[in-house]
């Protein structure tokens, strides 16, 4: 094979009112219909995969050390895109979230760290989106091995 490997995921979510998207260092996608304000990095929720669900081919590559992990979520035209790392300690265990981190720390939800945004970054008109329970939220993944 020559140079770039990709394998991209693409899945829905939705927005929900208590979207609050203030978290500083992570964000997270949940299969969760309920949401609380102390969810502040949950950014939408109901979605149709976890960390757990995503294919053993993406999981692979992610573990690979220099995967590279683009995440993109959408809902109508506006979008968020996220540059993350992938790490051979990523476990892929979680059934319900999928949790992407600006820090090193990695545990079952993990899909992604060293992220260059969190939820906190989102755009306040993407946020405003997320925040309607009948906002469709399209999530991207996409994991590049170089």
């Amino acid at each position: 094979m020559s140079g770039i490997d990709s394998i991209t995921v693409a899945f829905s979510a939705r927005g929900h009112e208590n979207v609050l998207s203030t978290h500083k260092t992570t964000f997270e996608v949940t299969k969760k219909a309920k949401l609380t304000k102390q969810g502040d990095c949950i950014v939408a929720v109901e979605s149709t995969k976890a960390v757990a669900d995503l294919p053993l081919k993406f999981k692979e590559a992610a573990r690979k050390e220099g995967a590279r992990i683009t995440v993109t979520v959408e809902a109508n035209e506006l979008k968020e895109t996220i540059r993350a790392e992938g790490s051979p300690q990523l476990q892929f265990t979680h059934q319900n979230d999928l949790v992407i981190r600006k820090s090193d720390y990695v545990c079952g939800r993990t899909l992604a760290i060293r992220a260059d945004k969190a939820a906190s970054d989102f755009s306040k008109e993407l946020v405003e989106k997320l925040k309607d329970p009948n906002q469709e939220v399209k999530v991207t993944l996409a994991v590049e091995n170089y």
